[in-house]
């Protein structure tokens, strides 16, 4: 990739720079996210081609099944923010890439952050204003409520776990009593 910049351009970079720091890691980041970009479809790319059998504009007799163009998808990765993409498709519509999760808008890594968040007590409606700052995109409430819900599931099934098989030599209880009265009493 060769990359031609005018003396102009150049000066007017390094003054914006200059102004503003923190603006070079802003062009950083968006370089980042375009070459990321770039390579993931390079790799949805090859993975179809090793679905098809054959590279492009290869024919096989007695195939029907050929490549159908592309469709733009936004996908958001931890540390990285929101990347372009182009997910390929073939004619006859079974190609499913491994790559990027199906009908999945951010990687799974930001669930788990997102859920430990929650789990000290920032709310939903907090956790999605923050989202915009903190991962690049904006999340719902109702997305992070979902994000959760994975994560209460599995403090249930810890919870209710079968614990007649573990040897278990001392047991402490530890709880809060609320005085409260419900209709007058």
């Amino acid at each position: 990739m060769e990359l031609k910049v005018s003396v102009s351009e150049a000066l007017t970079l390094i003054k914006e720079v200059e102004n503003v720091p923190a603006k070079i890691f802003e062009y950083i980041g968006i370089n980042i996210q375009e070459a990321v970009g770039k390579f993931l479809t390079n790799l949805m790319e090859s993975e179809l081609t090793h679905h098809l059998g054959r590279d492009k504009y290869k024919r096989k007799k007695g195939h029907t099944d050929y490549r159908n163009g592309s469709y733009n998808r936004r996908f958001c990765i931890k540390g990285i923010g929101e990347v372009e993409l182009k997910i390929p498709r073939d004619r006859d519509g079974d190609f499913k890439t491994q790559v990027i999760p199906r009908s999945r808008q951010y990687e799974d890594r930001i669930t788990e952050d997102l859920a430990a968040m929650y789990l000290t007590g920032i709310s939903t409606r907090t956790l999605s204003l923050l989202s915009k700052r903190l991962i690049g995109r904006s999340i719902s409430p109702t997305e992070i409520s979902n994000a959760t819900t994975e994560l209460k599931e599995a403090i249930e099934k810890w919870r209710t776990r079968d614990l007649s098989g573990e040897k278990i030599k001392y047991l402490i209880i530890d709880g809060v009593n609320f005085r409260m009265r419900i209709k007058g009493r």
